[in-house]
C-alpha cells in the first residue's frame, strides 16, 4: 500500500506509564501489525486495535505486562566462529528427522534434495 510516507516517517512508538495497566503501540511495521492483529483477535481482553490512521499506521492498546523489550549483547568472534563451524557441519538447519540436506547431484540447479 502506498502511503506517501518515507521509510523514516513509518515509525513505531510504544507509550506506557507507571500508573495505567495498558500500553499503547502505534506502528507502521507490517510484521508487527500482523502479530498485534493476530494477538488482538486471540486475546481481546488483553489487546485491542484502537485506531487505523488510513496512512498505514495502526494503534493498539495492550496490557502492559504482555510487552517485553529484549536487549541482546553482541556475539563475540568466538561465538560467531563456533556458529559458522556448526552450520557448515550440520547445514543451515541441521538434521531433520534423520534426513540431511544436500545438493542435488544431477548437476543442474534443481536445489536441495533429501536423502536417508
Amino acid at each position: 500500500m502506498k502511503t506517501g510516507l518515507t521509510k523514516k516517517q513509518k515509525i513505531t512508538e510504544l507509550y506506557y506509564n507507571a500508573k495505567d495497566p495498558m500500553a499503547e503501540i502505534y506502528t507502521h511495521d507490517t510484521k508487527l501489525k500482523r502479530r498485534l492483529l493476530k494477538y488482538a483477535e486471540k486475546y481481546p481482553q488483553l489487546c485491542q486495535l484502537t485506531e487505523d490512521d488510513e496512512q498505514g499506521g495502526l494503534r493498539f492498546d495492550i496490557a502492559k505486562e504482555r510487552v517485553s523489550i529484549r536487549l541482546t549483547a553482541p556475539y563475540s568472534e568466538e561465538r560467531k566462529s563456533n556458529a559458522r563451524k556448526w552450520a557448515k557441519e550440520n547445514g543451515l538447519r541441521g538434521e531433520y528427522a534423520g534426513k540431511k540436506r544436500e545438493k542435488a547431484e544431477s548437476g543442474d540447479d534443481a536445489g536441495e534434495t533429501l536423502r536417508n
